[in-house]
């Protein structure tokens, strides 16, 4: 993004607290949005928001688990009772655990889904008639798995399948009002959840510096 390329403009942006998310909140302060930071993780929130603020932009914690219908409805109303509207929606908020079509729980499958695909889907249409004042965009976070899947992570795979024709539709259906939907399916992140995963896999503590095959 380019300096001050959103100047004026509010960012809603999901999973602030780590990773992605985060780099993209922070990204968009420098790039001179205000932000409103959406996340489970209150001390980290609080954290971002400071980072964000010493931007010179404004930011707003927003505490909220987006597995809950309410919480996810909530958290962008409050985003426009704070800023006004919403100009950028960036869904980067995503949970992802191991499993296998054996060992799959429908509890654990459920979770996915809600976070991964329903979540995205609230949070754009309680935004929607914003961003089709603003003639915004979405943004959501993906993944190659979506593509491929991966015989160990089988809801978090087919999670980002379903995440990639949600935003294919919502693109032909927004279109029209000039409301742009795109989605940015990465590759293997070393980022600090992927990290404390493979730690509780028994991975040593130094393995990024030592990556094991499928990674090198």
């Amino acid at each position: 993004m380019n300096e001050k390329q959103f100047t004026g403009k509010v960012a809603f942006v999901t999973g602030a607290t780590s990773g992605i998310g985060q780099a993209c909140a922070i990204a968009f302060a420098h790039a001179g949005a205000n932000v409103a930071c959406v996340g489970r993780n209150e001390a980290a929130l609080k954290d971002v928001e400071q980072r964000i603020r010493d931007t010179g932009k404004e930011a707003l914690a927003i505490k909220a688990d987006l597995a809950s219908v309410q919480e996810a409805e909530r958290a962008v109303q409050e985003s426009i009772e704070s800023f006004g509207g919403i100009d950028v929606l960036v869904n980067a908020a995503g949970h992802i655990s191991n499993g296998t079509i054996e060992n799959t729980s429908l509890e654990a499958w459920d979770d996915m889904m809600n976070v991964n695909v329903r979540a995205p889907l609230l949070l754009v249409r309680e935004a929607m008639s914003y961003l089709k004042q603003t003639q915004g965009c979405v943004l959501n976070i993906g993944s190659i798995n979506g593509y491929c899947g991966e015989g160990n992570q089988l809801a978090y795979s087919i999670s980002k399948g379903g995440l990639m024709t949600l935003t294919r539709n919502l693109a032909d259906a927004l279109g029209r009002d000039k409301v742009r939907v795109n989605q940015i399916n990465l590759g293997w992140v070393l980022s600090e959840n992927e990290y404390k995963l493979k730690m509780k896999e028994g991975f040593p503590a130094d393995w990024p510096d030592h990556p094991p095959l499928e990674f090198a």
